[in-house]
């Protein structure tokens, strides 16, 4: 069998579960951890028959994708905002959101030129702080989370990527710190248990539901820990940022506004979702005067 007769079967076997593109780009993904080849080389080599051991790896490779597992997990690893992560089960696949995010975070810090320190709240397989930690790398990054796996993967990580942050386990809702940051940001959990229902089974069979769900009462749980957690560790001036659920935008405002926070924004993904918002805790200086 040869390269161009793998990516037939390959759709054949994973059509009932992705569609055409999502397939063609799992299988370009696949050839480059297998076989080494990129894209060009790949067209070049597509009718080269695969050796007996390599086209073992490919059809392992397959069999566990028709489970619905990523390929982010059966692979090892992903790229994020031009950096690779280790990821396994303990954590979520870094998402293209969770990017912008990252990039609106160092174009504010850039904006305002200053250095100074950060938090990362759930940070997971820690690729917002490795990734705000090497483009602003003159400030001290720091990230906690309840999940000893996912920490252990996000000390990996760092040493991958060759970033200082200093990960604490720790859960946010009842974490207590004398530490202040110029900037708190998180990605906590914040998919209800009604929108579980649309999911796609990949996620639902592997990806860790800790760092995915929260209940359909309290879907502001963690935000409200956050936000609480902020009005006491953000320095004057400090900026909170979070990445939300696109249908509650409105809502998460509303109650960073009613905790005193200002100049709030919310920003639409490329996608057209509000999916960030950012706060000052810049009054909250004027109320303690």
């Amino acid at each position: 069998m040869n390269l161009k007769q793998l990516l037939h079967h390959f759709t054949k076997e994973l059509i009932e579960i992705y569609d055409e593109q999502e397939i063609i780009s799992i299988f370009n993904i696949s050839v480059e951890h297998i076989s080494g080849f990129n894209r060009n080389q790949l067209m070049l080599k597509g009718d080269a028959v695969l050796e007996d051991v390599k086209l073992n790896e490919y059809l392992k490779t397959l069999a566990r994708l028709k489970t619905g597992e990523p390929l982010q997990y059966i692979i090892g690893d992903t790229v994020f905002y031009g950096l690779t992560f280790k990821v396994n089960s303990s954590v979520l696949i870094p998402r293209p959101e969770t990017e912008e995010l990252v990039e609106w975070i160092i174009e504010k810090c850039k904006r305002e030129q200053f250095n100074g320190s950060i938090l990362d709240i759930g940070t997971g397989s820690g690729c917002i702080a490795i990734s705000l930690k090497k483009n602003l790398n003159k400030f001290a990054v720091s990230a906690i989370d309840v999940s000893e796996g996912a920490l252990a993967i996000a000390n990996e990580n760092a040493l991958l990527n060759n970033a200082g942050v200093n990960f604490i386990h720790a859960d946010i809702l009842d974490f207590e710190s004398a530490e202040k940051y110029d900037v708190i940001v998180s990605n906590p959990p914040y998919i209800t248990m009604e929108e579980q229902k649309t999911m796609h089974i990949n996620v639902l069979e592997n990806e860790p539901h800790l760092a995915l769900f929260v209940s359909n009462e309290k879907p502001l749980i963690f935000y409200q820990a956050i936000a609480e957690f902020a009005l006491s560790n953000l320095k004057d001036n400090g900026l909170l940022f979070f990445e939300i659920n696109e249908h509650l935008g409105k809502e998460t405002v509303q109650m960073l506004s009613d905790k005193s926070f200002v100049n709030i924004e919310l920003k639409k993904d490329i996608q057209g979702k509000d999916r960030m918002i950012l706060a000052s805790g810049m009054k909250l200086r004027y109320d303690s005067l």
